[in-house]
């Protein structure tokens, strides 16, 4: 029997092509300078990539198949001996061809300092763009002593981008500071707390704030910092901490987020393979490209 699944596996991996026709494009961007917390954030796309291979393309709660889609793979961006200052203008080179050409395309991290030049390369003026991040944390530390994972959102706010355009959800307690909510507060920036995601629903919430955004600007990239999750099924993110959300609830957003039309790019952060245990990170990792996926097809 040729179609045999014990003979041959038909996984998530198999998804990626070097076919440029296909809807979808997948790029590396392996930053992994420039984190507060030290690590090997560079590992992740190849980490990614190879947990694929452990994904089934069927959803059987939904009946969903994504065994006709193809994901053009454009290999990793040249950054990751790069600090975060000088991985703007790389990515700024590779990125802008693949968002005009594909209906989304998901940009593996890398530490969050990602997210600028994911943002920069949607809408240069950054006055048609809007933001929305799953994380933990605000990313308004302070930009004196340089960029890092820890402020790509204030670099942006800096750089001219408004307030209003920016949504943020999951934000923890005791892991950020009183300054930083101040910051977006100030700016105008939709917050939502793990508590309140956890009350309402992270894809309600989700769902409340991609509407926010569309009724403001014509595109829309998604910062998942996989930090968001609990800390006790997210041990390869260093920022992870007691209290997160669950990794089902961070599954649901991402196939709702993923099927909204101006969502035009995405970014999975903060994943560290080095601090891993037993795949649980890299698999929830793998299970958020095909839940990425799933929405498109939901479009």
């Amino acid at each position: 029997m040729t179609d045999s699944d014990c003979r041959s596996w038909f996984s998530a991996a198999d998804l990626l092509t070097q076919d440029a026709a296909a809807p979808v494009a997948l790029i590396g961007a392996p930053l992994g300078l420039g984190s507060i917390t030290p690590g090997r954030c560079d590992l992740a796309p190849g980490t990614v990539r190879a947990a694929m291979k452990r994904m089934s393309v069927y959803d059987l709660e939904t009946e969903t198949d994504l065994s006709a889609l193809r994901v053009f793979d454009a290999g990793d961006a040249d950054i990751a001996e790069l600090e975060p200052a000088a991985s703007l203008a790389p990515l700024m080179a590779c990125l802008p061809p693949l968002l005009r050409r594909y209906t989304l395309t998901l940009v593996i991290g890398g530490n969050n300092a990602i997210t600028r030049p994911c943002v920069h390369a949607l809408d240069s003026t950054l006055q048609r763009v809007g933001l929305l991040t799953l994380d933990a944390h605000f990313d308004l530390r302070d930009t004196d002593c340089g960029l890092t994972n820890g402020n790509p959102v204030q670099a942006l706010l800096e750089d001219g981008m408004p307030g209003a355009h920016i949504a943020q959800i999951g934000l923890l307690p005791f892991a950020n500071t009183k300054k930083a909510h101040e910051k977006a507060k100030a700016a105008g920036i939709y917050v939502a707390t793990a508590a309140a995601c956890k009350a309402q629903g992270l894809a309600a919430i989700a769902a409340n704030a991609l509407e926010r955004l569309a009724s403001r600007c014509d595109v829309i990239h998604v910062d998942f910092d996989i930090d968001v999750i609990e800390r006790s099924a997210m041990p390869g993110a260093p920022g992870a901490r007691p209290g997160g959300v669950t990794a089902q609830d961070f599954f649901d957003a991402t196939r709702l987020i993923c099927a909204h039309p101006k969502v035009r790019s995405v970014d999975l952060t903060e994943f560290d393979p080095s601090l891993d245990v037993a795949a649980i990170s890299a698999l929830t990792a793998a299970r958020w490209v095909c839940e990425t996926l799933a929405g498109v097809l939901k479009r």
